[in-house]
Order: structure tokens, then C-alpha cells, then sequence
């Protein structure tokens, strides 16, 4: 079971990922129809939507993550145009101003409950682990270098569950490979070396997160 902080390290790792892995904002990442710019536009804006939910858990106003599903796809590709030092500016800021709002969280407060952009209701002590999962497979995502073996494997782990409780077990088949390309298949990411149980190639998934 994950902790809290051990979490929020992830996050911080994950953030750490992204910033060294973008270059070339206008080429293409490993995201379909997706440039570098518009996995960088997507978890700066994905910072601030989880910002509102920290306020949120903070105040007990409720302040959903979007204004709408097209509002933040026009901020997503609005974003991807930007200037590259821009950009990245706005990454910087939003995960600062996502991390300086989770630190002054006290423990009644992040026990309170918040609505994802999925509809969700879950514990606010669920944002940190939100945005790991952000951070962590978006850095592979922006298709500079880093690989889901590069991922710490306690996340990888609490992945593996995630992905599998929210496709359902029933929808994945069993497979048997090195972990960080199961990893990498259950996301619907490019793999190597994953193969069902009866030893055929596993079928490609559809994109997850």
C-alpha cells in the first residue's frame, strides 16, 4: 500500500522526468496526434485542475478540475502552440504551485473528498497520486529517452493494480513478461517481450491515462 509521502516523492520524481526529458517540443511523442508541446500543455493545465481540487480539500468550496471537457482541450492545444521557453514556463509554475499546495494540506484536510474529471469521488489523499501517474508515464510519453524501466518499481507496481482494477480484469489478458513491459503493454504503450499465457505475442491495448 502506498503511503503519502512516498507518493508525493513520486510526484516530484516524475516532475523531475518530464523537465529533463523535454526537447523539441514540436516533434512528435509517442502519444498518437499528439506533439512534445501537447504532453507538456496537458500536465502543466492537469497541474492546475488538480490545484483546484487541493482548494477544494482545502476550503470545502467545490471547485471541479474543468470548466468543461472542450475547455481543457482548447488550453491543451492553445498550450502545445506556445513559444518553447513559455511552455516549459508554464510547466514550472503549475507543478511549483501544485506542490507548495500540497505541502500546507493538514491531515483533516486531506481526508476530505473531491470529485475527479472522471466523475470520481475519492479521498483527497488520491490527488498525489493522480499526478504521479501523470508525471511518471508522460515522461516516457514525450519520447526523448526515458523507458518505463526507468520508472521506480514500487510505482510500477501500484500501476499495474491501478490499470488492471480500472480496465477490469476480465478485459486484460494474462501475460507474463519483465515487469516494466507489462507495465508498459497494460498502458497501451509500445513493449518488448510480453506475451500472453499460452506464449502468443499480447494483443496492443488501447491507450490508458
Amino acid at each position: 500500500m502506498r503511503t503519502l509521502e512516498e507518493t508525493l516523492a513520486w510526484v516530484a520524481e516524475g516532475t523531475a522526468l518530464c523537465r529533463r526529458a523535454m526537447a523539441g517540443l514540436d516533434e512528435t511523442s509517442l502519444l498518437p496526434g499528439w506533439t512534445r508541446g501537447h504532453v507538456v500543455a496537458h500536465l502543466a493545465g492537469n497541474a492546475e485542475a488538480l490545484g483546484n481540487l487541493v482548494r477544494w480539500a482545502r476550503t470545502g468550496e467545490r471547485t471541479p478540475m474543468y470548466g468543461s471537457p472542450a475547455e481543457r482541450d482548447t488550453a491543451i492545444e492553445a498550450g502545445a502552440r506556445l513559444p518553447a521557453d513559455r511552455l516549459a514556463t508554464w510547466f514550472d509554475e503549475s507543478a511549483r504551485a501544485l506542490a507548495d499546495a500540497m505541502a500546507h494540506l493538514t491531515a483533516d484536510q486531506w481526508r476530505s473528498e473531491v470529485t475527479t474529471a472522471q466523475g470520481r469521488t475519492v479521498p483527497a489523499v488520491e490527488i498525489p497520486w493522480l499526478r504521479a501517474r501523470e508525471v511518471l508515464v508522460h515522461a516516457v510519453d514525450l519520447g526523448t529517452g526515458v523507458r518505463f524501466a526507468d520508472l521506480p518499481e514500487p510505482f510500477l507496481a501500484e500501476l499495474r493494480a491501478d490499470i488492471l482494477a480500472r480496465r477490469g480484469p476480465a478485459n486484460v489478458p494474462g501475460v507474463h513478461g519483465d515487469p516494466a513491459e507489462v507495465t508498459a503493454y497494460l498502458a497501451g504503450r509500445p513493449h518488448t517481450g510480453v506475451t500472453t499465457t499460452d506464449g502468443a505475442v499480447a494483443e496492443p491495448l488501447p491507450p490508458w491515462l
